[in-house]
């Protein structure tokens, strides 16, 4: 099948980002959000982020204008209707998730396929709220997704090849690197990271070393982009604490247990860029 369409549920961080590299690629790209006021603050987002790669000298304003000719933005799910492909991008809930796909499913044409940007969540799970499971599949994109080449795509027991298939070079024509993981929690990056992220974290409880100076030696000693903190702060440590519960609840291993320390940030509004202040404070 030939994607010509894509639709997009979500404009926070992750939807725009998935917006932004489907209508760079030159698709037509319809964003859906849940109101007037949200679909303007991600649109105006998409505007700026490709405003400052224009200071870099990364994009011309030419660019910018032909991406944002291939965006248009809808409050009701039923605009996305003809697309051939649809990706929800809203936070880490699965009753909300399966709630979405069971609405498009019934407003969409029989060939849509329906993907999800879950980072940790059974894609099997959200398939079951729909009457084409084989057509569910997870195209797990890194932030921010208009940039990082990676692309894990999950698929469940009941995907079929076509499916499998399409997304896959789908995600190649968007510039990205694809990856394919069987439906386990947390799929391949984040079943392998977390442990790392949550034992600097008893690192620092424990008193081996500060926040900076655990940083520095992951990146100097390692060669890593960002230490652990940085990361943390930059992902939310509110969605770190869901996704470590999560794996934990699905493998109950120690190593995916969260640290006091990170719930209680997460209980003070301590939960990086995003609030100002979480390993590091943004404010100064």
């Amino acid at each position: 099948m030939e994607i010509k369409k894509v639709g997009v549920v979500g404009s926070g961080t992750m939807g725009s980002g998935i917006a932004i590299a489907s209508a760079r690629a030159g698709y037509e790209t319809v964003v859906s959000e849940a109101s007037e006021e949200l679909l303007k603050k991600g649109l105006d987002s998409i505007s700026r982020w490709l405003s400052k790669r224009i200071e870099k000298g990364k994009l011309t304003e030419e660019d910018k204008n032909q991406i944002l000719s291939n965006v248009k933005g809808a409050t009701d799910l039923a605009d996305l209707g003809d697309c051939q492909i649809i990706i929800e991008a809203v936070f880490e809930n699965l009753a909300l998730k399966k709630e979405i796909f069971k609405k498009l499913d019934e407003i969409c044409i029989p060939e849509t396929i329906l993907a999800s940007n879950t980072s940790v969540l059974s894609i099997i799970d959200i398939a079951v709220a729909t009457k084409r499971p084989e057509k569910v599949i997870g195209m797990h994109f890194f932030n921010p997704a208009q940039t990082m080449k990676l692309l894990e795509i999950i698929r469940s027991i009941v995907t079929n090849d076509e499916t499998f298939e399409t997304v896959v070079a789908f995600g190649k024509l968007l510039g990205k690197e694809p990856v394919s993981s069987l439906d386990r929690c947390g799929f391949i990056v984040n079943r392998l990271m977390f442990p790392y992220w949550l034992e600097a974290i008893r690192a620092l409880e424990g008193g081996v070393a500060t926040v900076e100076d655990i940083d520095k030696a992951m990146m100097q000693g390692v060669g890593l982009p960002m230490g652990p903190f940085t990361l943390m702060d930059f992902s939310g440590l509110d969605v770190t604490l869901d996704v470590a519960n999560a794996l934990y609840e699905e493998y109950k291993d120690k190593k995916y247990a969260p640290p006091i320390l990170l719930k209680k940030m997460v209980a003070a509004g301590h939960l990086g860029r995003k609030t100002s202040k979480g390993f590091y404070d943004y404010k100064k």
